[in-house]
């Protein structure tokens, strides 16, 4: 093979990636060192970076990845992480594509697409993209195919244009049907022309028709009696006057009015003509046409019954405007106030994080101190509280990541039965109602229990600790009207109340119940976070909630869930095997120090092999490195090009598959659709336990 020399290097090379082709170390690829390459190669790369469309070589059956300025671009977020790569580990989610591109082009082939459909990560998002993709066989210096030469035009927005271009035709052909065929179809109902001078009606067969004319009439001589015998009587003075008029004056003829028909009802006319005359000046004939306006007049009418109560009507919307603005202002303060604590969210739980984590580690190393374990006792309910707080904070915001599953009520009231009775205590009676076949819902059913428990204690509270609780679930179908300006659909619904006996809460407080940290309660006895709480996990499931309350009588507060066709899904029993460590591999992937050496250090207690990564562009380095993982252990929120979805979309087409458990205090949405996680989407919520770890990482690793 011909070694490329001194002369044909690669000084002739210009761009910014001729440059970061330069510094690249190829002596880790199957290419070797740059100063190596041979001839048809550098050539090949040198035609390839003068090029201002975007271009990329795949060189070698594992397609090393090189490319021009133009295509580092189109690479987005990837560049320039994807130099030197194999293909398939720099685009996984088209690895199957790629694959064939590279055995066909190697085998001599090329391959040609125009507008070709793929699903690419972009900022982590699937997102769907077309391209125009062409791609021959490069030969090295023995003529034999050695890499792929690609070019990548994304015709995205082309493909947008001309599905816009297509509907606006299709939309103008069908306006031109519609327009032809009403003109075929017609209004028209006859025509006519009366001998002025001879006093003789003719008309076609419609016209007969309309006034009801014997079929065997002869249509040349209509006796002019018969016409005006099935003209309305209350419009013939009305039409008698204006053909006075048309013949006399010459002026045209439009008189409306109605027709017998032959069923007894009556049909609104148009007739519509002219007189004309001879020489002298006489009326001579008298054409014209008969036009159905019979819809028209039933909408004037309609149109006219209406704008007599219009004031009325008007009234009422103002009202209903009125309403639905005071609702919007309130929606607006309650998604603001969101908005603000689930910003803080993330930070606040990694601090617990690694407070709890310490706390853990310095619980194990000192078992036999009392005063330790009593302090870290106390420390680890304060951390415990302080979680609680910031999921309750989450839950009102909407931003807590649900994992919702097919329920039917019963379930949930049998689970939290003997817990509400614990709660409650034994001086609380509570009665459940259920109706024989309660529909299902799709919810989160560990927050729709905290929601039930959250009330219940409250109602507990407005009874002074005595009385009972009506427990209730309902089906029910909210029509239009109900659902007008609560930011839900028409259908079936689910309806989970949860009513007291106690004192009631003041109509000038119930528009506030719902804010964070706002409460009836004494200072002391409430974080005022339970309400919100429960507001933002119906919210979030679709559903609605609704609080109606009188001073002295008692609260009722209903939950609205949309009802699911869908049927439950069977679990099978978890059996547990115990909490042990193994001894697989784990990437930790961590931007928190703090919390990433308390996590490595009781990974590595429990004799796991741990590598670490302190965000996701270095952990996607060691990966392509070649590291042999069991699983990536990674925070969702980290900074970097590289996404914590990135390395699960690298992970899951591994052969075989790359377990993943993410953790975070707040994932807004990176690995979630509208906070709500897939089945295949396994989170550790922080701050966790070491338990929590190292049972979810069985499960995970297990699984």
């Amino acid at each position: 093979m011909q070694f490329l020399s001194d002369s044909h290097g690669c000084d002739g090379w210009k761009g910014e990636m001729a440059g970061r082709i330069r510094a690249f170390d190829w002596s880790r690829t199957d290419l070797g060192p740059l100063q190596a390459w041979s001839a048809s190669l550098c050539s090949a790369v040198q035609l390839m970076l003068a090029s201002p469309l975007p271009m990329v070589m795949l060189w070698g059956r594992a397609g090393y990845m090189i490319y021009n300025d133009a295509y580092s671009e189109f690479a987005g977020g990837r560049h320039p992480y994807l130099l030197g790569s194999p293909v398939e580990l720099g685009w996984p989610e088209v690895a199957d594509f790629n694959r064939h591109v590279v055995d066909t082009c190697l085998a001599g082939g090329t391959l040609s697409f125009r507008n070709k459909e793929l699903v690419l990560l972009r900022d982590g998002v699937p997102e769907d993209v077309w391209m125009d993709l062409y791609y021959s066989p490069v030969a090295n210096d023995d003529g034999i195919p050695a890499g792929v030469m690609a070019m990548v035009v994304e015709t995205t927005e082309f493909v947008h244009s001309e599905r816009r271009r297509q509907a606006a035709e299709a939309a103008y052909r069908a306006d031109n049907e519609r327009v032809r065929l009403a003109l075929n179809a017609g209004a028209l109902l006859g025509s006519f022309v009366w001998d002025v001078k001879n006093n003789v009606l003719s008309a076609d067969e419609r016209f007969a028709r309309t006034f009801s004319y014997p079929p065997d009439q002869d249509l040349s001589n209509l006796p002019l009696d018969v016409t005006e015998a099935h003209i309305h009587a209350d419009d013939l003075a009305w039409v008698r006057e204006r053909i006075d008029h048309a013949v006399r004056t010459g002026e045209p003829y439009n008189a409306e009015y109605r027709v017998l028909r032959a069923d007894g009802s009556y049909l609104w006319v148009l007739a519509s003509g002219c007189c004309e005359f001879d020489a002298q000046g006489e009326a001579l004939r008298f054409p014209g046409v008969l036009i159905d306006i019979h819809e028209r007049k039933i909408a004037e009418e309609s149109l006219l019954k209406f704008t007599r109560n219009l004031e009325q009507r008007v009234a009422a919307e103002v009202d209903a405007r009125l309403a639905a603005e005071e609702q919007l202002r309130q929606s607006q303060k309650l998604e603001a106030i969101g908005g603000l604590t689930g910003g803080v969210a993330h930070d606040f739980n990694n601090l617990l994080q690694v407070i709890a984590g310490n706390l853990h580690l310095l619980a194990r190393h000192e078992p036999n101190n009392a005063n330790v374990q009593r302090r870290v006792s106390a420390s680890l309910a304060a951390v415990e509280r302080g979680a609680k707080l910031s999921s309750q904070l989450l839950a009102f915001a909407r931003r807590q990541p649900l994992s919702p599953a097919v329920c039917d009520p019963r379930q949930i009231f049998e689970g939290v039965g003997e817990l509400l009775q614990r709660a409650l205590g034994e001086t609380i009676q509570i009665d459940v109602q259920l109706p024989q076949q309660p529909w299902h819902i799709n919810v989160d059913r560990n927050q729709l229990e905290n929601a039930i428990l959250n009330l219940a204690i409250n109602a507990r509270d407005a009874m002074k600790g005595e009385g009972t609780i009506g427990l209730s679930a309902q089906n029910i179908c909210l029509d239009h009207s109900f659902c007008a300006g609560k930011g839900i659909v028409p259908g079936d619904y689910v309806r989970v109340s949860v009513s007291d006996s106690g004192v009631g809460i003041a109509p000038h407080l119930l528009e506030q119940v719902f804010e964070p940290f706002f409460t009836t309660k004494a200072d002391g006895q409430g974080t005022g976070l339970g309400l919100s709480m429960v507001f933002g996990f119906v919210k979030q499931s679709g559903g609605h909630v609704e609080i109606d309350s009188q001073i002295g009588e008692g609260t009722r507060v209903q939950l609205y869930f949309p009802r699911s066709l869908r049927a439950l899904r069977h679990e099978t029993p978890v059996i547990d095997e115990g909490l042990g460590g193994g001894h697989e591999t784990i990437l930790v992937v961590e931007d928190n120090e703090a919390v990433r050496a308390s996590a490595v250090e009781l990974l590595r207690e429990e004799g796991y092999r741990v590598l670490t990564a302190g965000n996701g562009d270095a952990a996607m380095q060691i990966l392509l490195d070649g590291a042999e993982v069991d699983m990536i252990f990674t925070d969702v929120v980290m900074p970097g090009l590289i996404k914590s979805s990135d390395l699960a979309a690298w992970a899951k087409v591994q052969v075989p598959p790359v377990a993943v458990l993410f953790t975070s205090g707040h994932t807004r949405d990176i690995i979630s659709r509208n906070h709500q996680l897939s089945p295949d989407t396994h989170l550790l919520g922080k701050p966790y336990s070491p338990e929590a770890l190292l049972q979810m990482l069985r499960s995970v690793l297990g699984g």
